[in-house]
């Protein structure tokens, strides 16, 4: 006999999935029971939070869902703040959780691991959440999520099986596999962009993480329009080098006034998030009156006036937008406009910014198209502002967004896993380190060689910052941290220290070169 557990294992394999994270329980042996004799490959973080981290950093590399299987009650809620981040940044996730038994929910009687209404909880940060109660709803739940993922927004979904349900009979069942796509642009908001497109002659692109798949339309785009094209933090690796491209924030002067020099905006994945446009909150942004907005999804596009709106994948909208265009000359200064804003958003950083992006261009250029995933530290917070990366999506951190602490670290290693021979680099600072500092071991486990470098200013530097900033005595901004060779090495992991960036280069070029997980520590005055 064929169990649901079993069942779900073959499932996931006929909808691609090729790993999953997580740490097994008593409530969800039987979700195991096939996992062994699969192809899917199992990888075990040392807490939850870390399997969603590692769920996201796996999709956000890959383009495919991550996937976590977690014990009900406080696995679940221990990766609540993982699936939180992945709602912020629009990643495809699958969380597949048990649950108590279905006589007992909801009832209050004290079982293990217990919450008055788990599913409750679930659909206030997932996307959807359902319960499976019996075998012909299986497949139908794994399809609606997959769906999600390639037809709309996408975010984490959460569902949850009962551990009296994983063990009935599922002889019969087999996945519905779903060929969902986003809807096609219409035609009609295509013909109106374009036509206020014709008529623009200071064109500006603002590109998203929604656009991070559609660089080469977007490449043309820019380049038939001469409009430069400003890039937020998740979209940051799309036209690397182009005299087009202004890899800078739009908190930043120079970029808001490049924008308000613009007779007309075309916005392409971008949600117009505070962290991206409005880091200082100096409610300074001000939203372009001449907008054609593409995003892939409605509750988008509904939540901000715009001129045109295409609901959409960003790379079929803007192939469909060049259709309509045609051949033609776009305007001849666009390449002057993006240089004078690379040059006057690249001044407004202090100079300690200065320094710290180029940290990150040293390791860029010493290896080269990695993928970099950071945590909310001075560098990546620095590179936020302004950097320009070397590869598609190989640019992200929960610095922005929902902003969860240590993230980098588990995300990096499910980047590495998800692209085998690929760098990745984790920049990670001494106090977000510690949150999932444990995870280190998953890196060694796993076969992920990356590359931790960790920015240690023996404390939370930038929010003691902004206590000095307003007047605030600090307070709490010194927690000591620990010898992070010692620690590394204790894991089996090789690491070294350097005072300061300047060796950088070399070390990552030594890292590299053994092809095993190492920690770089950068001291910091």
């Amino acid at each position: 006999m064929t169990t649901i557990g079993e069942a779900l294992i073959s499932l996931l394999e006929a909808h691609g999935v090729d790993t999953v994270f997580g740490i097994p329980g008593v409530h969800t042996v039987e979700l195991y029971r096939g996992l062994a004799r699969s192809n899917i490959r199992h990888v075990t973080p040392r807490h939850e939070q870390g399997a969603g981290f590692m769920a996201d950093g796996y999709a956000r590399a890959s383009g495919r869902p991550g996937v976590a299987f977690v014990i009900t009650g406080p696995g679940l809620t221990n990766t609540i703040t993982a699936m939180g981040q992945a709602r912020a940044d629009s990643v495809p996730m699958l969380v597949i959780s048990g649950v108590n038994a279905t006589d007992t929910l909801g009832k209050g009687l004290g079982f293990l691991h217990e919450l008055p209404d788990q599913r409750g909880m679930m659909e206030k940060v997932a996307l959807s959440s359902q319960r499976v109660t019996e075998t012909d709803e299986l497949p139908g739940a794994l399809a609606q999520a997959f769906a999600l993922f390639s037809s709309s927004r996408p975010g984490p979904v959460h569902i949850e099986i009962p551990t009296n349900v994983m063990v009935k009979p599922a002889d019969s069942i087999a996945a519905l596999l779903s060929n969902a796509a986003p809807p096609a642009p219409e035609e009609a908001a295509v013909v109106r962009a374009a036509s206020l497109i014709a008529a623009a002659r200071r064109p500006l692109i603002l590109a998203g993480g929604g656009a991070r798949k559609a660089e080469a339309p977007l490449k043309r785009l820019a380049e038939r329009l001469g409009a430069p094209v400003v890039e937020t933090t998740n979209a940051r690796g799309l036209l690397h080098g182009h005299p087009l491209c202004v890899p800078a924030s739009p908190s930043l002067k120079a970029v808001r006034a490049l924008m308000a020099d613009a007779d007309l905006v075309i916005a392409a994945g971008t949600e117009f998030g505070p962290t991206d446009y409005d880091g200082y909150g100096d409610g300074g942004f001000v939203l372009p009156t001449n907008l054609i907005r593409i995003d892939i999804g409605a509750d988008q596009l509904a939540r901000r006036p715009v001129s045109v709106g295409i609901q959409a994948d960003c790379a079929e909208a803007i192939e469909a937008l060049l259709a309509t265009l045609g051949s033609g000359q776009g305007a001849e200064d666009g390449e002057t406009r993006a240089a004078a804003a690379r040059r006057a958003a690249f001044a407004e950083l202090s100079p300690a910014y200065v320094a710290q992006v180029r940290a990150v261009e040293m390791i860029r250029d010493a290896l080269p198209g990695a993928i970099i995933v950071g945590d909310s530290t001075q560098p990546i917070y620095a590179a936020n502002l302004y950097y320009d990366h070397d590869r598609p999506g190989g640019w992200f951190n929960a610095a922005t967004g929902f902003g969860a602490l240590g993230y980098g670290p588990p995300a990096a290693i499910g980047a590495a896993i998800a692209m085998p021979g690929v760098p990745v680099v984790c920049i990670t600072g001494d106090g977000g380190f510690q949150f999932t500092l444990s995870e280190l071991g998953v890196a060694l486990d796993s076969d992920a060689p990356v590359i931790f470098v960790v920015w240690n200013n023996r404390g939370y530097r930038e929010i003691e910052t902004s206590m000095l900033d307003v007047g605030v005595e600090p307070v709490g901004v010194s927690p000591a941290p620990p010898d992070f060779c010692k620690l590394a090495e204790a894991y089996g992991i090789s690491a070294e220290r350097l005072a300061g960036a300047d060796g950088l280069p070399d070390a990552l070029r030594r890292a590299r070169a053994t092809g095993l997980p190492r920690v770089i520590e950068i001291t910091v005055d």
